[in-house]
């Protein structure tokens, strides 16, 4: 038997081994039940304490007479569903880059591309005012590919090409550059103020007009995911092993990054450029259903819902009725957790 074969043949063994379909099974009832209460609860939440079956009457027996239905139909609902979706965004696209590139440091917030896709968005603030939101939603896609583009460029300048922990220095040198320059077209248009919350994270404030306009593009690339999850698990081995099994490593690698700019672009246009979501959860799934992605992408959707869902009501209990940023709150779980992964992975800066 050759080696390739050997190699092939225990990457198989190790997929059977490691994966947990019952844990998974588990996440994916148990956690879609919690998410509908969380939803529930996030309604519910707020300067003016709703009961929760108030929220019941106000979604199925809606009376625009009563103030509180009209605060849930008009503010909270559409701001809930903002966190289910940016959570599932940023979650899975997490998860995507992880096992595409074999880092366990990767988070579209890490290695640039939120920041990306923000900057592309002071750009319409400040030369495009009274662009439509789907036009928005387009240009915070060309941003995350142009910062993905700039990070894996600084490859060709770094002998022996980037390791995982070079990718997030080069990361956050863009991170740092894109950012820098969003500061400056903010405060030369004046934009400072308008930018300032948004660039904080945060779905004070989201619209019915933004959340029907994000749903199709997040169920499309979430599908899109589902589809390529066999493939992920193939690419998460190497690509030696991918090629072995039958895998077209370079398709699966440019959908998977397609899929991964719809996402974080779409996240980034309604939350601001928050980080650690696509860090945190994908591991925290690996840990429970396995290494294998055809489990750990829709598990990943569900709980990072759930995670957008709990911090966002966090952000408002903390202290009312005014709210914290969710990037602090992020900030608190993140980093902690990024060095533990940094140090668990044996790497040195």
């Amino acid at each position: 038997m050759s080696k390739s074969m050997e190699v092939t043949e225990q990457s198989s063994q190790k997929l059977n081994l490691r994966s947990r379909p019952l844990a998974a099974t588990i996440i994916l009832v148990l956690g879609s039940f919690t998410v509908l209460f969380g939803l529930a609860l996030s309604i519910s939440v707020g300067a003016a304490d709703i009961k929760l079956s108030t929220v019941w009457e106000a979604i199925f027996r809606f009376n625009p007479d009563v103030t509180q239905h009209s605060i849930i139909q008009e503010l909270r609902l559409p701001r809930s569903l903002a966190d289910i979706m940016v959570g599932a965004s940023f979650s899975v696209a997490g998860a995507i880059m992880q096992g595409m590139t074999r880092n366990p440091l990767a988070d579209p917030g890490i290695l640039g591309i939120n920041a990306g896709a923000a900057f592309m968005l002071a750009f319409c603030f400040a030369f495009l005012p009274g662009i439509s939101y789907n036009s928005l939603i387009l240009f915070s896609f060309l941003g995350a590919a142009l910062a993905t583009g700039l990070v894996y460029g600084t490859g060709f300048l770094v002998r022996n090409g980037l390791t995982p922990v070079r990718l997030v220095l080069a990361g956050t040198a863009v991170s740092a550059l894109l950012m820098a320059l969003s500061e400056g077209i903010a405060i030369h248009f004046k934009l400072s103020q308008d930018l300032a919350f948004w660039r904080a994270g945060g779905v004070a404030g989201v619209k019915w007009e933004q959340v029907t306009t994000m749903f199709p593009w997040v169920v499309a690339a979430l599908v899109g995911a589902l589809l390529l999850s066999r493939s992920i698990t193939l690419l998460s081995f190497g690509d030696e092993v991918a090629t072995g099994l039958g895998q077209r490593t370079k398709p699966a690698k440019l959908f998977g990054a397609i899929i991964v700019l719809v996402l974080a672009g779409v996240a980034v246009s309604i939350v601001g450029p928050i980080a650690f979501v696509g860090l945190i959860i994908p591991h925290l799934t690996r840990y429970f259903v396995g290494i294998d992605y055809r489990w750990i992408i829709p598990c990943s959707a569900v709980l990072g819902s759930l995670f957008m869902l709990l911090a966002d009501i966090g952000a408002r209990m903390i202290n009312p009725p005014y709210e914290t940023p969710i990037s602090a709150l992020f900030a608190l779980i993140g980093v902690p957790f990024f060095l533990y992964v940094a140090r668990k992975e044996g790497r040195e800066l």
